[in-house]
C-alpha cells in the first residue's frame, strides 16, 4: 500500500509545484502514510533532499487524499528539516502516529561532541499543518553532566526541561513558519 501511494504521488501534477520539479525518487529521504485530516483516507508525507547537496535542508511534502481518492499536494515546505540521509547518524525521518499526527525527527548521533535529537509533532488543524509538540534531548560526549531533555507542548505552552516544569506562551504555529529557535527558547525558559 505504501509503495502504491508513493508511486502515485510522484506521478500526480500539483498546483503547488512547477512541472519541472518532479521528485526524483532517489531524493526521498523518508516517507510515512496516515490519516492527517481524519477523513478515513490514507494521506502521505515525504522528506525530500534538496536537488544539490549542501546549504539547504530537506523539504517536507504533505499530501491529502481528495474526494475521488487522489493524493493532492497540500503543502510544500522547502529547506525545513536538517539532516543528510547519506551520512551515518544524521538521517532525518518521518513517522505517522495512530492519532493522525506526524513526527519529524532530525538528529546528530555521529559527528562532534554534541549529540542531539529533535522531534516535531505535526497536527492538521484548521486546514493547515501546525507544530503541536517539540521534543529535544542532547548530551556532550566529553561532559556527561551536560545534558538537556525537553518536551514542550507548543499549543498549550506547557512542558518540562530537565525534569522541571516550563511555561511559555501557547501558540498555533504553522509548520512553514516554525524555526527550531522557537523550541529552543521555550526549553531554555526557567
Amino acid at each position: 500500500m505504501r509503495t502504491v501511494l508513493l508511486a502515485t504521488c510522484l506521478l500526480l501534477p500539483s498546483s503547488l509545484t512547477v512541472a519541472a520539479d518532479a521528485i526524483d525518487p532517489a531524493r526521498i529521504v523518508s516517507a510515512a502514510t496516515g490519516d492527517w485530516d481524519k477523513d478515513d483516507a490514507s494521506d502521505l508525507v515525504l522528506l525530500v533532499a534538496p536537488v544539490e547537496a549542501g546549504g539547504e535542508s530537506n523539504a517536507v511534502y504533505l499530501y491529502l487524499t481528495n474526494d475521488v481518492g487522489r493524493l493532492v499536494l497540500r503543502s510544500l515546505i522547502p529547506d525545513k528539516v536538517w539532516g543528510q540521509f547519506d551520512v551515518y547518524g544524521q538521517a532525518p525521518s518521518v513517522n505517522a502516529l495512530p492519532n493522525g499526527s506526524i513526527q519529524i525527527t532530525s538528529h546528530n548521533d555521529a559527528i562532534g561532541r554534541n549529540r542531539w535529537e529533535q522531534t516535531l509533532t505535526i497536527a492538521y488543524r484548521s486546514s493547515d499543518f501546525v507544530v503541536a509538540g517539540y521534543t529535544y534531548w542532547s548530551y556532550d560526549t566529553l561532559d556527561l553532566d551536560n545534558t538537556m531533555r525537553c518536551d514542550f507542548n507548543v499549543l498549550s505552552g506547557k512542558g518540562t526541561a530537565n525534569g522541571k516544569p516550563i511555561r511559555a506562551k501557547g501558540d498555533t504555529i504553522l509548520l512553514k513558519d516554525w524555526s527550531d529557535e522557537i523550541g529552543q527558547r521555550a526549553c531554555d525558559a526557567k
